[in-house]
């Protein structure tokens, strides 16, 4: 799928452009951490940090059941993850969206495989951070989620500035 691209000047330098969607993808995949913003029941932001891989057309993260994001998405299923740099250079993407639960085989598998080929030995060596995820992944193991984009945000910066919208759906 791909977005509707929305280009508006006011927020960007004179001399800006659209930063085209296949730059946004490129900064997904190259993002090690991201941050997943969800709202507590009572309205109150709740932001942590998780990695998260594009697969197919959606963005995938994992928790446990009993985490402070899986009550959260219980109550209210939208939820923002975010990513960039800490730097006035480079790419900062936002993508908004809808979060469900993946329950079926082949989806947990074609994420876990996204999540392996992203992050590599942090998944897939014994001695990585995460070994075995994406075994844990396929088996059910932890609450796969999928966000199901309804708008992104870039935010080009450096010597041009330049924000882009990213409409998905009709």
């Amino acid at each position: 799928m791909q977005p509707v691209v929305e280009f508006d000047g006011r927020y960007s330098s004179p001399e800006a452009a659209a930063t085209p969607w296949t730059d946004v993808l490129e900064a997904i995949a190259r993002a090690e951490v991201f941050w997943l913003t969800t709202l507590r029941p009572d309205g109150r932001p709740h932001i942590t940090p998780l990695i998260a891989a594009w697969h197919g057309d959606g963005m995938y993260f994992t928790t446990g059941a009993g985490e402070r994001k899986a009550a959260n998405l219980r109550v209210q299923d939208r939820c923002a993850l975010t990513t960039g740099t800490n730097t006035l250079r480079g790419l900062d993407v936002v993508v908004e969206g809808t979060a469900r639960l993946v329950e079926g085989a082949a989806e947990r598998d074609g994420a876990a495989s996204a999540f392996e080929a992203k992050y590599g030995a942090h998944l897939t060596s014994p001695e990585g951070t995460w070994a075995g995820m994406g075994d844990t992944i396929r088996a059910g193991g932890v609450q796969l989620y999928r966000v199901e984009p309804a708008v992104a945000y870039s935010f080009a910066k450096g010597d041009v500035y330049a924000q882009t919208r990213y409409r998905f759906g009709a």
